[in-house]
């Protein structure tokens, strides 16, 4: 049986195979793929609406224990990265 988490975002749990960690780290969040990173982590889809969704929430910094604001700059970096290899965009060539 794996191990089953709950999305920082949407709140639903999950495998651990579909969510992402992330930690803080220097006062970013910073994705922590192999699962291994020091400190307090937080899980979360990878997906733009429930990353949206945390950080109008606020629940990075309560599910990581921060005060202080954390930059998501890296996080949505990432995600785009991720959306790309997992949905090559595809040109739909008409003529007219």
């Amino acid at each position: 049986m794996e191990p089953v988490r709950t999305c920082i975002g949407c709140r639903a749990s999950g495998s651990r195979s579909s969510l992402t960690r992330i930690v803080a780290s220097d006062g970013s969040v910073v994705v922590d793929d192999s699962a291994t990173r020091p400190g307090r982590g937080a899980w979360i889809h990878p997906t733009a609406s429930c990353v949206e969704t945390a950080i109008k929430r606020r629940a990075f910094g309560r599910a990581l224990k921060v005060n202080t604001a954390l930059d998501t700059e890296q996080l949505l970096a990432v995600l785009a990265e991720h959306h790309e290899d997992h949905h090559p965009v595809i040109h739909n060539e008409q003529a007219d």
